[in-house]
Formats: C-alpha cells, structure tokens, sequence
C-alpha cells in the first residue's frame, strides 16, 4: 500500500510540474511538449537528484519506477494509436511525388551519416553485447526521425496549413512517419535476434499482419464506421470495444517480436477516416492519455537521463557531433531534394528546419532503445539532448527563414477585390482608412463591428474594416491541432462572422468587410502582428473583466495595448442602439486628442451626430487648451460640422461625478486613458476604472500611439478637394 501511495504522490508532482513547465515553454514560443520533457528531465537525477539527492530518492524511490513504467507503456500505446488515427491520408494527396523523394531523401542522409557516425561510437558507448547492427539502424532512425504530431502543430499555429509549404511539409512528415516506422521495427527486429538474417521471420510476420490489419481488419473497421453514421454517436461500448482492440494490436506486433507501440499505431491508420468519428474518438481518449499517461512517460525518461554522465569534454563534444550529425543530416537531405524537386530556396529551407523536428517522437524511439539495451544510458542522455535542441530550434529558425509576413494566410488568400488600392503616388491620405477589429465571440458583438463602420465609412476616403477572430490552440498536440480539424474550425468561424456581417445596416456596409480568420498561440501578439502587416489606422477592442484579477485592463485587451503600434480604442458596450449623442472628457493629452480625433470622424462620418466636448477644470484654474494639432485640425472642419460641437467648461474637484452625470444624456462616451485620469500600465487606472464601472453611456477609451494623426487629416482633405471640384 506504502508503494501505491508513493506512486500517487509521484503522479501528482509529474502532472503539476509538466503543466508548469510547459506553460513556462508556450510563453516563450515553444512547443508545449518541450517543456514536458523538461520537466520530466527535470525530477531525475540530472536536477532534482543532483540537488536534493536525499529527497529525490524518498519521492522516486526504485520500488516504483516499474509502476511508472507500466503507466507510461499504456500511454505510448494510447498515444501511438492517436497518431495512426490523425494520419489522414489527405495528408499524402498534394506533391505526393515531391514529398516522396523529399522525405525519403530527408531520411537517407541523416540514416547514413547516423551509420558512419556508429563506427566512431560503437567503441566508445556501447559493449560486446549489442550487435554493431542493430546499434547502427537504432542510431540511423534516431538520427532520421520526424515528430509528425509536433510538426502538425507548428504547421498549424503558424497558419501555414493552406500554403505549398504547409502542405508538402505535412506530406513529407507522414511518408517520413511511415518509414522511419518501418526502420525501427527492422531495427527492433535485428535488436531482439541479433543479426539481420535472423530478423527475416519477425519482418515477415510483421509484413503479414499489416496486410492482415489493412484488409482484413479494415473491412471490420468499415462496419464500425457504417454504424457511426446510423447513429451519430460512440457509445461507450463501441469505445470500449476499439480500446480492446488497441491493446490486442499492440500485443500481437509485441509477440511477433517489434514493439507494442506498432500495433496500437497500424490500428489507428487502419481506422476509416470518417470526420465525425475520428473527431469524437481522438476528443475522447487523448485527454487522459496527453494529461495523466503521457507526463507519466516524460519523468520515466526524465529518471533514466543523466546529463552528468557527460562529464568529460571530449564526451560534450561526441554529443555536439550526434547533434550536428542530426541537424545536417536532416536539413541537408531536406533541403538539396526538395531544391532538385523545383522548390525556391527560401521555402527549400524552411522545409528542412521543419524536418528537423523530432519531440516526442524522438524520446519514444530513444527509450525503445535503451529498454532493449541497444543504446547506453550515455548515448540515450546525448540523443535526448539532440531531441529537445532539435526541436526547440524549429519554431525560431522557421520564423527567421519564413517569416510570418511572407505567409499567405488563409484568409490573406480570400481578400475581396474591391479592396481599394493606393493610387495617390504614395499620399497617405489616399490609402483605405483601416480598423482592426478582434471579435471574440461573433454571436454577441455586433455592436463592436458597427461602431467600426461608423468610424470608418463616410463615402468620402477608401475604407477597409477587418473583423478579426483569432482560434487560440489550447494543446500542444490534441487533435484540436492537427491541420484539418483548424481548417474545419476556421471555416466554421468565418461563417459565423459572414453571418454578422449580412446583418449590419446599412447594407452597403458590408462591401467594406474583410473577415480574418486564423489560428494563433498568443491572441494579443498575434492581433499587433496583423495590425502591422494590414497596415491599420485603429485597433477597436472590445472591453471584458478578466476572471482571476482585478486589473480591469489586463489578460488579452492589456496584451494588445502593449503590444499593438497603432492606435487602440476599448468599447465597453451598454446596448445603445443609437450613435447620435457623443461626449468627449478633455483634459489636453494625446489619449484626448485622440478621443477627439475619433469623435470628429464620427461627426463628419454621421450628418445626425453631436459633440459635446466636456472640459472639467478646479477652482480659478485655467481651461485645458486644444493641442496645437488638433487646433488645426478644428481649424479645417466644415461649417456643417463645428455647427454640432459644444464645448463646455465646468468648475469640480472630482471630474469623475461630472463625467457620468453628463453620460446619462448621450448615446457614446468617448475617453483617453492618460495619467490625467490615473491610467497605470495594463490597467485602467483609479479613475478610469470608475468611469468604466459608472459610466451611463457606452464607453469608448482610447490609446494613441503614434504622434501623427491619421484618422481625421484624409477625410478633410478629400472633402476639400470635392468643394474645389
């Protein structure tokens, strides 16, 4: 009982710190399974045992490893059988012949360098007792391998799905994943007999059982997905029947002399790919397997990895080479096939840093490895090392080779032709006025879209407003991850915000709409990163109480005022159907100016609105006067439209009370966060907060960030121009 317990414990350390650590590792862009692995790494002896050796031999004591070891079998045979399940064959349907020779070239030169590089370390890390073969095939596919699921992921979260890149380094990845399977297996097979011509009988039966499982089998798997369709649903008997059937897989290629891992993952290829139900079985078994299972399996390689083996500098400097061998290996045979294959170089390159990604993939073979004692413990730390810089190195070296502004997004791809284009010979003034407009749930914020149209339209200047809906990623490699299930829910998001967009008045408004829709890691970096590359004017947010602070600014609205290098405006919407009525607090700051700035578009935009400017002054002080920009700007409105402002002077100590006092006879209270109101970084400040909180009318809070108005100058100036004409 002693022993359950202590294994308990374990389980609840494993899983709290690789959620930890690998939270850490998303933060700094990394996949979220690097920082598993860390963590794992992390609680053996190369850290925990190094530094509390007393403690780390209480919590992991040796009577419980088997235990973890078992646990970590079952979740590499579960895990095993999700990738088999994803590995749609629409994956191998594009650049099929290309990815073809890409990948098995991509596999060739690492495998044979991995092999030369054996003759130098077989003396020197392993023993009599392994054959020079087998340790040379487990070096080569170590050396060869490619983590598919983690691959996919990267694919995904940079939108890259759509594009020739994505596609081919997919296709490369599943025919990689296919052979390098099949090496291993040969590779186990040699291990477990000794030599290759033993190995023939175990590589026959493993051949007959494939053809068995994809004939045979499939034909079983069929009815299965026949019924699905009947009743639209996976019973729990159904389930329980096919996790039967995972086990009894993994049992056979087990006794035929691989590996269980074989057949959990042939079962999961062989499984008709019906989107309904691999959708629901994959939603169905990877949380427990990638929360409970998996993290499990990440400490028991964490357990059996010792960084200060390497002890010596000529041992740092065998694992230098075993990394060097991987990287050029794999980049090289990546990069000169898919160049005689007729792809650029940039793209070229990027696909062989792509390649490069091992992950999780990589620790499974390398534990295969030194379970069967083909690999020493010595050899197993480097390549795990070799494992987590070769993939930690993939999302950085892409970025720099490809980086996302070269990307062609999905919906990059659909921009409308309407879009007006810049025939001024480069005045500012004659670009398309553009808002950004994050819109987290389409179902509820209609009134943030269309107080972006009436910013924006006015039928005097090109305007664009982009209504963005950003698909966060929660997991590192869930099957919310894989390219297709993101396409199918970027489709399904953009039908909702074409929805919204047929219901906006008027209806000529809709022709100015350009919907984006993409997946990101980081929703307020990646909404800065748009603004940029769309160019525009005004970032327009829409303002939510974040659920565990108290800061009223902070989570995703705090990440893009600090991110965004455009001006951003929050909206805190109370239901106004009307935009008549506007009231602008002055108080002679940038964010003010700005308030105003906006305020005047809508007046000029809107022939019904009215501007009641509100400057709040104490006692014998002297009024805020106008900034010498807005002065001019002023200076330059129609008669037609100075008309509608009235600019009020009001004695208070507390500005706050007159502020909401006047939002109760106005439809839009437009106001700039500035030190003057008490804003503090990411949040609202004392007063601002009230004035969120109290605030009678809906609220508008405004950030400027550059100097150079550009929201009000163009509209004057065309307007001009019409009167002259």
């Amino acid at each position: 009982m002693q022993t359950v317990i202590l294994v308990l414990v374990e389980v609840l350390i494993v899983i709290g710190l690789s959620r930890l650590v690998g939270l850490a590792f998303r933060w700094i862009n990394q996949p979220l399974v690097i920082g598993e692995i860390v963590a794992g790494i992390m609680l053996g002896p190369s850290l925990f045992g190094l530094v509390a050796p007393g403690l780390a031999s209480t919590l992991f004591p040796p009577e419980t490893i088997p235990f973890l070891n078992v646990l970590s079998q079952v979740g590499l045979i579960f895990f095993m059988f999700l990738i088999g399940l994803e590995l749609n064959p629409k994956y191998l349907s594009g650049n099929l012949e290309v990815a073809i020779l890409t990948s098995h070239v991509s596999i060739l030169v690492p495998f044979s360098l991995g092999t030369l590089l054996a003759v130098l370390l077989y003396p020197l890390v392993s023993n009599a007792s392994v054959s020079f073969t087998a340790f040379a095939l487990f070096l080569g596919a170590a050396m060869s391998i490619t983590a598919f699921p983690v691959l996919a992921r990267i694919i995904t979260e940079n939108n890259l799905q759509k594009t020739r890149l994505g596609t081919l380094a997919l296709t490369c990845a599943a025919v990689d994943d296919v052979t390098a399977w099949c090496l291993l297996a040969v590779a186990i097979a040699v291990a477990h007999t000794g030599s290759f011509v033993k190995a023939i009988p175990t590589i026959l039966y493993s051949l007959i059982y494939i053809g068995l499982m994809m004939t045979v089998g499939r034909i079983f798997l069929k009815r299965l997905a026949n019924y699905y369709r009947r009743t639209g649903r996976l019973s729990q008997l159904v389930l329980a029947l096919i996790y039967m059937a995972v086990v009894a897989s993994a049992l056979i290629t087990e006794l035929i002399g691989i590996h269980l891992i074989f057949g959990a993952f042939l079962l999961g290829a062989a499984m008709p790919k019906n989107a309904g139900l691999v959708r629901e079985l994959a939603i169905k078994t990877e949380d427990f397997v990638l929360i409970f299972l998996l993290p499990v399996f990440f400490a028991y390689s964490g357990l059996r990895t010792e960084i200060g083996l390497l002890n010596k500098p000529e041992l740092w400097a065998l694992c230098l080479a075993v990394l060097a061998v991987a990287i050029i290996g794999k980049y090289v045979g990546t990069y000169v096939a898919a160049r005689v294959s007729g792809i650029e170089k940039r793209e070229a390159s990027a696909l062989g840093w792509l390649m490069n990604t091992r992950g999780l993939t990589e620790l499974i073979v390398l534990n295969i490895g030194l379970s069967l004692g083909v690999i020493s413990p010595l050899l197993f730390t480097m390549l795990v090392i070799m494992a987590l810089v070769t993939t930690f190195m993939t999302s950085p070296l892409l970025e720099q080779t490809y980086p996302k502004k070269l990307i062609k997004l999905d919906v990059v791809e659909q921009e409308p032709e309407e879009k007006e284009t810049d025939t001024s010979g480069g005045k500012d003034y004659n670009r398309p006025y553009g808002i950004l407009v994050p819109v987290a749930n389409p179902n509820s914020q209609k009134g943030l879209v269309e107080l972006a149209v009436a910013i924006a339209i006015n039928y005097r200047q090109p305007a664009v407003v982009y209504p963005l809906s950003l698909i966060e990623l929660q997991e590192d490699y869930g099957f919310e991850s894989t390219p297709q299930e993101a396409d199918r829910v970027i489709a399904q998001r953009r039908q909702q915000l074409e929805e919204l967009i047929s219901r906006l008045e008027p209806s000529e408004a809709r022709f100015y709409m350009h919907p984006i829709v993409c997946t990101s890691t980081n929703v307020g970096r990646e909404t800065a990163r748009i603004a940029l590359l769309e160019q525009a004017n005004l970032v327009l947010v829409g303002w939510h109480r974040p659920a565990f602070s108290k800061n009223r600014l902070g989570g995703r609205v705090g990440q893009i005022l600090t991110n965004a290098q455009v001006d951003v405006a929050v909206f805190i919407d109370r239901g106004q159907e009307r935009l008549e009525r506007l009231l602008v607090p002055y108080s002679a700051n940038i964010h003010d100016d700005l308030a105003m700035i906006l305020a005047l578009r809508l007046l000029v935009n809107r022939d019904t609105c009215r501007l009641q400017v509100l400057q709040v002054v104490a006692e014998n002080q002297v009024r805020n006067e106008l900034s010498y920009e807005l002065h001019n700007v002023m200076e330059q409105l129609p008669q037609s439209v100075s008309d509608r402002i009235d600019i009020k002077i009001v004695e208070a100590i507390e500005p706050i009370q007159v502020v909401v006092a006047a939002s109760e006879a106005v439809d839009l209270t437009i106001a700039g966060t500035s030190r003057a109101w008490g804003i503090e970084r990411q949040t609202l400040g004392r007063y601002t907060d009230e004035l969120a909180i109290e605030c009678r009318s809906s609220l508008l809070i405004t950030r400027r960030h550059s100097q150079i108005s550009s929201h009000i100058t163009s509209v004057l100036t065309n307007e001009k121009l019409q009167l002259k004409s």
